[in-house]
Order: C-alpha cells, then sequence, then structure tokens
C-alpha cells in the first residue's frame, strides 16, 4: 500500500514541477492568513500601523504598540481544506519585543484506495509552523526584524520537519505617510526528509513592498513586488489552446516580445487599495495579476485575481473579512479578530 501511495505522491509531484510555485515543499508558508492581506491581494509588506497580523508577512512590523495584542484568523479555503493563523505580541526587559505565532494547515480527509480502486479507508494531511518573531528600530524611520519557524508535516504515513526563517527591514516616514520594506522569506532547510535523502527546496523568496497614504484623502495604498529570485514566470499551460499557432491556417503566429516581458514583468506586483471611512471602519480592493493571469478560463475571466474586504472595530475587538477569487471554483473567505489583552486589563483595574 505504501508503495501506491509513494508513486501517486511521485506522480502529483511531477505535474506540481511543471508550474510556477510547484517546485518547493512547505508551500502552505505563502498562504495569506489574515483577511486584511488577503482583501489587499495576499500579500502586502510595509503597512505600519500597529496591525499584529503583519508580523507573518514582515517581521520588522512588530513594535511596541503591538505590546500584549492578540490576533486568531480562520480560512475557509477550497473543499475542506482549512487553515489559520493566530499569534501574541509582548514587549520583553530582556528582549525588547518578540511576537509568538502558530501556523496550520489541515488538508482534511482523503479516500485510501490500491490500484483496482478497492476502497480501503481514510487518511489525513496537515502542516504546522510554530513562529518567534524579533524586531527592533534602529532610529526613527528604520526597523529590522526576524522570524524563525519550526515547521512540522504529515501527510498520510509520510513526515517531515524543517526550520526556516525571515528577515526584513522597514523604512515609515510618519510625516510623509510613505512606507517601504525588504523581506527574505523561508530561508532554511528540512532536518527530516519525507523519504530518506529526498531533501527538498523550501519556498525562499526576496519581496519588496510599498504604501502610502494620502494626507487629505481617506486612502491607503500598498504595492507588493515578490517571486524577486525567479524573474521568468512564463510557463505552458496545456489547459488552453496552443496559441503560438494560427488555427485556421496553421501557420506560426509571431510572438509579440514586448507583451510576453510586459506580462511576466506584472506578475510580480499586487496592487491594494484601502478607503479608511474612519478609524473604527475599512473597505479593502486587491489585484493579484498573476493569480488572474494564471487561473482565468479565457471566455469567463470576471473577478478572478481580484479580491475584497473589510473592517471594523466593535468595542475592544478588531473584526476584519476578506474574500479573494482564484477560480470559478469559488473564492476562499478569510476571517480575523484581534484584540488589545492590556484594554482588559485596565478595565479590571
Amino acid at each position: 500500500m505504501k508503495t501506491v501511495i509513494a508513486a501517486i505522491l511521485i506522480f502529483s509531484a511531477s505535474l506540481l514541477n511543471a508550474q510556477i510555485g510547484g517546485k518547493n515543499t512547505y508551500e502552505f508558508l505563502d498562504l495569506p492568513n489574515s483577511a486584511r492581506v488577503a482583501s489587499l491581494g495576499g500579500n502586502a509588506l510595509a503597512l505600519c500601523d500597529g496591525d499584529i497580523n503583519m508580523v507573518f508577512h514582515n517581521p520588522s512590523l512588530l513594535n511596541e504598540s503591538m505590546d500584549n495584542h492578540v490576533v486568531a484568523n480562520y480560512v475557509n479555503y477550497f473543499s475542506d481544506i482549512n487553515f489559520g493563523y493566530a499569534a501574541y505580541a509582548k514587549k520583553f526587559k530582556k528582549f525588547g519585543m518578540l511576537g509568538f505565532g502558530i501556523h496550520y494547515i489541515n488538508y482534511g480527509d482523503f479516500v485510501r484506495a490500491d490500484e483496482t480502486s478497492a476502497i480501503l479507508g481514510n487518511f489525513k494531511a496537515s502542516e504546522q509552523s510554530l513562529n518567534v518573531s524579533w524586531a527592533k528600530p534602529l532610529d526613527s524611520l528604520f526597523s529590522v526584524g526576524a522570524t524563525a519557524k519550526i515547521i512540522y508535516s504529515a501527510l498520510d504515513s509520510y513526515f517531515s520537519a524543517g526550520m526556516v526563517f525571515d528577515a526584513g527591514a522597514t523604512y515609515y516616514n510618519s510625516k510623509k505617510l510613505f512606507g517601504a520594506a525588504v523581506v527574505l522569506k523561508n530561508f532554511g532547510t528540512q532536518f527530516k526528509s519525507y523519504t530518506k535523502g529526498n531533501y527538498e527546496p523550501m519556498p525562499m523568496d526576496i519581496q519588496l513592498g510599498f504604501s502610502k497614504k494620502l494626507r487629505y484623502a481617506p486612502f491607503r495604498f500598498s504595492v507588493t513586488a515578490q517571486n524577486l529570485l525567479r524573474w521568468d514566470m512564463s510557463y505552458i499551460n496545456t489547459n488552453e489552446p496552443d496559441e503560438s499557432v494560427d488555427p485556421l491556417t496553421g501557420e506560426p503566429i509571431k510572438e509579440n516580445k514586448l507583451e510576453k516581458r510586459a506580462d511576466n514583468f506584472m506578475k510580480h506586483f499586487i496592487l491594494g487599495s484601502e478607503l479608511i471611512m474612519s478609524k473604527n471602519f475599512f473597505i479593502r480592493l486587491g489585484y493579484n495579476y498573476q493569480r488572474r493571469s494564471e487561473l482565468k478560463i479565457s471566455t469567463r475571466a470576471f473577478t478572478v485575481g481580484f479580491s475584497w474586504g473589510f473592517g471594523f472595530r466593535i468595542n475592544k475587538f478588531h473584526f476584519s473579512y476578506g474574500r479573494a477569487t482564484y477560480h470559478l471554483a469559488g473564492p476562499s473567505n478569510h476571517f480575523s479578530i484581534s484584540t488589545s489583552l492590556s484594554d482588559f486589563m485596565k478595565k479590571a483595574e
């Protein structure tokens, strides 16, 4: 039975390797957990407003304004896949600001069958990471930070463990309401591979982020550049007709190199915007060009690649909802709730 499962996993891996983003293990580390980030297109690095959820994407955003803050996220993904993230931040006299988080994904139940299609039962698959973040301001404008992630993965009877690091630096000018950040993500290795001697690469990446809030209008804009270690994002989509050949004449179609370069360039960028109605209510919109380009059906693209959401505050709690459309098969739904435990302590006193 193990031989059959191994064959299936190897076959699946070979399919994934033909696609952008399927060459690494622990890919769940790149999933957007918070509703805010999901609604802004799936990634954001330079939102410097004390949101503890942002530490997951850029550790250098951790600061003293997040002291004693806690957050919980839940994502209703596709099929019966669910994932989430919970975090807590605390200031220590000796170490400064530290953040602690747990990130998990549950892939659901799978039917176990043999080569004759006989049903033998079910099996499960899940992955988790435990995160510890640290950050330090260098001056009033610059800060640096790092996150260590210990990872455990269980796919039926196959297990793996590893450790990766994020490192980030942020510039934020409160007078100009402008932020910029650079982050190295998921640099590390497996301690234990799924199969003996078969160590797989991590989903390492370098990313850049920018944000700008308008001074006299209630808008904040964000731009994120990702996959900078892999500039060529092109791949062959076997589900689409061959566009290199004229379907009527059979003659080859001359490739538009400028269009191809522009398409590849845009696949690296995510655009997001926030409408700040008040301190207690936000509306968000995002656009992920790569997601739309690779997952849309050409005849029925609709809102694939777009995302939206909102956030509001009631009493001491911040709530956010995000909805991202990946495909006509359906969107993902993201839920976040955060609060400051210090607010409850003050009331008790």
